[in-house]
């Protein structure tokens, strides 16, 4: 179990061991069983999929050792036969490898490593069924690596039920954010934070910005908005299909695009070089997913800048955040942005303004006092009050307000002769019968 800080090469600290171990064992054979599956890696997005197989093509290319990369969204005819052609080191998202096992055209009976990416996310309750699938194919005797930035307890706790003896390596602080990322909070209201994301970017002339959204359709109308703002704007998330996903990356990265909309579909272990800003449009509800998203700047010994924008209902959210990384955040308000007064000083911190608060509460009492200090100067001392009179009572009832007595019982003369009784008093017969078809006569 190794944890680093996001942009420190954890993708370098598994791969680059993995072809020193299978080097002694590699074969120029073109026959497929001379090239069987030996190590598998396993991710939780394409791109993180993607990126991970380039790093094993070019840090093994002088190597006979073959590499590839399955994952969905693609047509499974180029990977089925990619896997046919053997290869020691496969590279999978989870879903898409389990398709390629129904169909029977991977073989795990050779694995001898396998390396969780982002274990954090790939042991969520999301991925956790599809992985001890995985893990219930595998030869029993191999080496297991889980590499993540943030090792939440829960976490830890189910892979140590999945390891044996497992060794832990963490190189800084547990789920530590970038030490070379600055942060800053911009209080806002929330209809006002398209309008405060536009301004920022203009006027900053910001030329490269990942911003990240909370949802899909948040990220596609956001990114339309900004194209509406005269921004070159595109959006990356789940919803498109893998060409379009990569497109969009592609842009961005050369520079075509000035920003892209993501999900966290774009937090995890995507590497794009030099990146300056990322700007949290939503704040993430999960305290590691914000570590994950400033990981994408302040990477390979660079600087960079995690900017949020906070509205009052982000206010726990941003939080535990801070309680997470243990730092605070500086709060940094926008001139025309702001959120009401009720609301700024929570977001602020109570910590700067109880003291300012305290004094201008002190300054309005002191008036307020001296006021009533002199009214009661000035007032004469008042007399003491006659003693309130009572309205007249109307006068007794004696008849309604005299006790109920009960009246005394008759003597009894003889029998009493029956008295005939009234139809008031009369039982009614029950009408069921009626009902079923009349009385009988």
């Amino acid at each position: 179990m190794a944890g680093a800080q996001t942009g420190t090469g954890k993708t370098a600290a598994f791969a680059l061991p993995i072809l020193q171990r299978l080097a002694p064992g590699a074969s120029t054979s073109a026959s497929p069983a001379r090239h069987p599956v030996r190590a598998l890696v396993l991710t939780p997005t394409r791109e993180l999929a993607v990126q991970v197989a380039e790093s094993f093509r070019d840090y093994g290319k002088h190597l006979p050792l073959r590499s590839t990369v399955v994952y969905g969204g693609v047509d499974m005819n180029a990977q089925i036969e990619q896997l046919r052609k053997g290869v020691e080191i496969l590279v999978a998202t989870p879903g898409r490898l389990l398709d390629h096992v129904q169909n029977k055209t991977v073989m795990f009976n050779q694995v001898s490593i396998l390396v969780l990416d982002e274990a954090d996310r790939m042991l969520d309750m999301g991925f956790l069924p599809d992985i001890k699938r995985i893990i219930a194919l595998l030869p029993a005797q191999r080496q297991n690596l889980l590499f993540s930035a943030t090792f939440p307890d829960e976490i830890r706790n189910l892979a140590k039920s999945l390891l044996r003896s497992p060794a832990e390596v963490q190189v800084a602080t547990r789920n530590a954010a970038a030490d070379l990322v600055t942060h800053v909070v911009h209080p806002v209201a929330r209809e006002k934070k398209r309008e405060l994301l536009a301004y920022l970017i203009q006027t900053r002339e910001l030329k490269q910005v990942l911003v990240f959204s909370g949802t899909r359709i948040g990220a596609n109308r956001l990114a339309h908005q900004l194209r509406r703002d005269h921004i070159h704007a595109d959006a990356i998330h789940g919803d498109k299909s893998q060409a379009e996903r990569e497109a969009a990356l592609q842009d961005f990265k050369a520079g075509k695009t000035t920003v892209l909309v993501a999900t966290d579909v774009a937090s995890r272990g995507l590497d794009i070089e030099g990146l300056p800003q990322v700007i949290n449009f939503d704040i993430p509800r999960s305290p590691e997913d914000y570590v994950h998203r400033i990981g994408r700047t302040g990477r390979a010994g660079l600087t960079g800048e995690a900017i949020s924008l906070v509205a009052p209902e982000d206010h726990e959210p941003l939080a535990a955040i801070e309680r997470l990384i243990k730092k605070h955040i500086e709060r940094v308000l926008v001139p025309g942005f702001q959120p009401n007064a009720g609301t700024v000083a929570t977001l602020m911190g109570d910590e700067a303004s109880r003291p300012a608060r305290r004094g201008r509460e002190m300054d309005k009492e002191r008036p307020r006092r001296g006021r009533e200090r002199g009214r009661e100067r000035e007032q004469p001392r008042e007399q003491p009050r006659a003693p309130r009179r009572e309205p007249p009572r109307p006068p007794a009832d004696p008849i309604f307000s005299k006790p109920y007595e009960p009246a005394a019982p008759q003597p009894s003369q003889g029998a009493a002769e029956p008295k005939p009784e009234s139809s008031h008093g009369k039982r009614k017969r029950p009408q069921v019968a009626a009902l079923l078809g009349g009385f009988k006569r």
